[in-house]
C-alpha cells in the first residue's frame, strides 16, 4: 500500500511539474494532445462563456469576458500549487504511515510555502529529504510565477500597441475599406507598403508568442470593438484587396503580409482546436456591399482595376481565411469585423471633449485642395473663420 501511494504521488508531482515547465519555461508550442493546461483552459472557458452568453451584449458582457484571462492564470497557479502540496503530502504519508494524512498534507503546505511553524516535523531521513526538496521546489515555483506574469503582460502590451494604432488608420472597429480610402484620400497610398511590412513583423511575433503562451488569446483589448482578431482580419482584407485590384500598389508586400497572417490564423485555430465555420449562409461582403465599397474607393480617388471577375476572385481568396477567422471569433466570443464601417462609427480619438471639432480640424488641415476663403495649400484662413471666435 505504501509503495502504491508513493508511486501515485510521484506520478502526480511529475505530471504537474512537467505541465508547469511547458507553460512557463518552454518557449515553444507543445503538440502533446493530453495536457493538464489544455483541459483546464477548455473546461474553464466553456463554463465562463456559457455564463457570458446569458448576459446582454455590450459593456457588461465584455467586462465579464475580460476578467477571464487574468483570473484563469491565478486559478491555474493555485491549482498547480494545490496539486504539488497534495502530492508531497501523500508522499510524506507513504514515508511515515504512522502519522495522520491530514497532518502530512498540512506539513506539506507549510513546507511548500517555507513557513516553518515547527508544530509538525518529519522524523525519518527520507521524510526530511522530501521536506527539503519540497521547500526548494516551492521557492522556485513562486519565483518562476513572479517572473512569468510580467512576460505575459509585456507580450500583451506589444500586441495591443499595434491594435490601438489601427484606430486612426482603419477606424474602430478597423476595416479594410477605411484603411485604403483614408490613405488614398491623403495621397499616401504608397505608405501602405511600409505599414504592411510592420504588420508582417507583428503577425510573426503574434504567432511565436501566442503559440508559446496560448492563454494570451483570452486577454481582451481595452475597447470592446477592438481585438487582435479584428486587427488581423482588417489587415488580411486589405492585402486581399491589394492583390485583387488596387492599381497603385505593387502586390509583393501585400502577398508577404497575407501569407504570414494566414499562417497565424491556421496555427491559432489548430492550437485551440477550432474548426472552420460555415457562416450559416451569411456573406461578409455581399454584391451590394461590394459595389458600395468600390464607390467609396472611387470617391477617395483610389484606382480599382480588378476587372469583371474581381468579386468572384476576391470571394475565392476570402474563402481561404474567413471561415477560420469566423471559427476563432465564435470560440473566443470576439465580434466579427465588417468590410465597411457603419455610418455612425467614430474613431476612439474622435470621442470625448470636442472630439468632432478636433476631427473636423484635422480633416481640413490634411486636405490641401483648398476651401472657400483660403488659397490652395493654406487652409488656415478658412479654419480661423470657421472655428475661432473673434
Amino acid at each position: 500500500m505504501r509503495h502504491a501511494v508513493a508511486l501515485a504521488a510521484l506520478l502526480l508531482l511529475a505530471f504537474v511539474l512537467q505541465d508547469a515547465f511547458e507553460v512557463m519555461l518552454l518557449p515553444r508550442r507543445v503538440s502533446r494532445k493530453y495536457r493538464l493546461t489544455r483541459v483546464y483552459f477548455r473546461a474553464a472557458w466553456f463554463a465562463w462563456s456559457r455564463v457570458a452568453v446569458r448576459l446582454p451584449r455590450g459593456p457588461r458582457r465584455e467586462g465579464f469576458l475580460s476578467v477571464f484571462g487574468a483570473l484563469s492564470m491565478i486559478t491555474l497557479f493555485a491549482a498547480w500549487a494545490a496539486a504539488l502540496i497534495t502530492g508531497f503530502g501523500f508522499l510524506d504519508w507513504a514515508i511515515e504511515p504512522n502519522g495522520k494524512l491530514a497532518e502530512q498534507i498540512y506539513l506539506s503546505g507549510v513546507t511548500f510555502f517555507t513557513l516553518g511553524y515547527g508544530d509538525v516535523v518529519p522524523h525519518s531521513a527520507p521524510a526530511r529529504f522530501a521536506a527539503v526538496a519540497e521547500a526548494g521546489m516551492g521557492l522556485g515555483f513562486i519565483a518562476v510565477v513572479i517572473g512569468y506574469m510580467p512576460v505575459l503582460y509585456q507580450l500583451f502590451a506589444r500586441r495591443e500597441a499595434h491594435v490601438i494604432l489601427l484606430d486612426g488608420r482603419a477606424g474602430s472597429p478597423p476595416t479594410a475599406t477605411t484603411m485604403l480610402s483614408r490613405h488614398a484620400e491623403a495621397g499616401s497610398l504608397a505608405s501602405l507598403n511600409e505599414l504592411l511590412r510592420e504588420w508582417e513583423t507583428w503577425a510573426a511575433e503574434l504567432l511565436e508568442s501566442h503559440l508559446s503562451y496560448p492563454m494570451l488569446v483570452f486577454y481582451r483589448s481595452q475597447h470592446d470593438n477592438q481585438s487582435w482578431l479584428a486587427a488581423i482580419t482588417a489587415i488580411m482584407d486589405t492585402c486581399a484587396l491589394i492583390l485583387v485590384g488596387v492599381e497603385d500598389l505593387p502586390p509583393l508586400q501585400a502577398r508577404m503580409t497575407f501569407t504570414i497572417s494566414r499562417q497565424v490564423v491556421v496555427e491559432m485555430a489548430r492550437s485551440l482546436g477550432v474548426s472552420p465555420s460555415r457562416y450559416a449562409g451569411v456573406d461578409r461582403l455581399p454584391p451590394k456591399m461590394f459595389s458600395r465599397m468600390l464607390g467609396i474607393f472611387e470617391e477617395a480617388g483610389l484606382r480599382w482595376n480588378g476587372g469583371p471577375d474581381a468579386r468572384e476572385l476576391l470571394a475565392s481568396l476570402r474563402a481561404t481565411y474567413e471561415p477560420l477567422l469566423d471559427g476563432l471569433g465564435s470560440r473566443l466570443m470576439l465580434p466579427s469585423t465588417e468590410w465597411i464601417a457603419a455610418d455612425d462609427a467614430a474613431d476612439h480619438w474622435q470621442r470625448g471633449h470636442r472630439g468632432l471639432i478636433a476631427a473636423k480640424i484635422i480633416e481640413d488641415l490634411s486636405d490641401r485642395s483648398g476651401k472657400p476663403g483660403a488659397s490652395p495649400g493654406t487652409p488656415g484662413a478658412w479654419l480661423r473663420a470657421r472655428f475661432i471666435r473673434r
